[in-house]
């Protein structure tokens, strides 16, 4: 059966007071020290000892001393309460200077696209923070995973997240390779993907996604058939360029293949627009000096490219 264990309420009280009378061995130093009455301190040490259930001070009119309980005592609080104080002064310096452990979870495709040219100018202007990139393609659950931010499109970030674009809004565009059109007509309509292979995605969720568009500012959403399903849409992007099928993917992502003539963009008409990539967190409240850093960085770097 597991066993719940806790601090009780007040077990730390007059610890302090008791590491620095026995330091100095004497009451109105300790109270001198911690600007403190020496009726205080005595107060506190009389507490600390009912607490505990022994006399931790042998007190005389000239002098003080440590109990063998005391002595126990001091040997394991002293270097206890030691870590304590710089697990304080470390949690403070991460609360007031951007330092420590910057954990994003990002989709593989942002990588190559907004993150690489991004990390490398932050990593120079932050020294004294570590950057790491977890790859996945399902929805993290920041706070629970133990995540700083996230990126995704900015469909799929949910409403009670703080989101800042990473991107302009874009279009989903369906391509295709030369090779695969060499062989088969070119979509004039979407009923026409009919009869095209199309490469599909298959979401963190398990179903496979529909292809949407816009048709005479109607949104609409199809069923596409086809050889081959991915989980990610740099997969899909390269199987579309080898003449697998045809891919509806971010136009950023497919803009390079584009312009090398490795990619024909088909359906331009009917391409739907979307809000682009976003950086998501939880709160501004619980927001880290390493966090605001990097939002701060995001910011300008968006300034600076406008």
């Amino acid at each position: 059966m597991k066993r719940n264990f806790t601090v009780r309420q007040g077990a730390l009280d007059g610890v302090e007071v008791f590491l620095s009378v026995a330091r100095h061995r004497s009451f109105r130093r300790a109270a001198a020290e911690l600007g403190m009455t020496p009726s205080a301190v005595s107060q506190a040490v009389r507490v600390l000892e009912a607490r505990i259930g022994a006399v931790l001070f042998i007190r005389t009119t000239r002098s003080v001393g440590l109990t063998e309980a005391g002595e126990r005592f001091l040997s394991q609080a002293k270097p206890a309460f030691e870590e304590l104080l710089a697990a304080s002064e470390l949690a403070r310096g991460l609360g007031q200077r951007p330092s420590g452990l910057l954990r994003l979870s990002v989709p593989r495709a942002a990588v190559p696209i907004l993150l690489e040219p991004l990390i490398a100018t932050f990593c120079q202007a932050y020294p004294e923070i570590e950057v790491e990139i977890a790859v996945s393609k399902e929805l993290t659950d920041l706070a629970a995973e133990g995540f700083d931010a996230g990126i995704r499109l900015g469909q799929f970030v949910e409403p009670d997240m703080v989101a800042i674009p990473l991107t302009p809004p874009f279009r989903l565009i369906v391509v295709g390779s030369p090779a695969y059109f060499a062989e088969r007509p070119r979509p004039e309509r979407i009923d026409d993907l009919r009869g095209h292979a199309c490469v599909r995605w298959r979401r963190s969720s398990g179903a496979l996604a529909l292809w949407s568009f816009n048709d005479n500012e109607q949104p609409i959403e199809i069923a596409v058939a086809g050889p081959l399903i991915a989980s990610d849409f740099s997969t899909m992007l390269g199987a579309a360029i080898e003449g697998v099928g045809l891919a509806q993917v971010p136009e950023p992502i497919a803009a390079e293949a584009l312009a090398a003539d490795k990619l024909v963009h088909v359906l331009e008409p009917f391409a739907p627009m979307t809000p682009g990539v976003f950086l998501y967190y939880p709160s501004r409240r619980q927001m880290m000096p390493k966090l605001r850093a990097f939002i701060d960085h995001v910011k300008q770097r968006e300034s600076s490219i406008r």
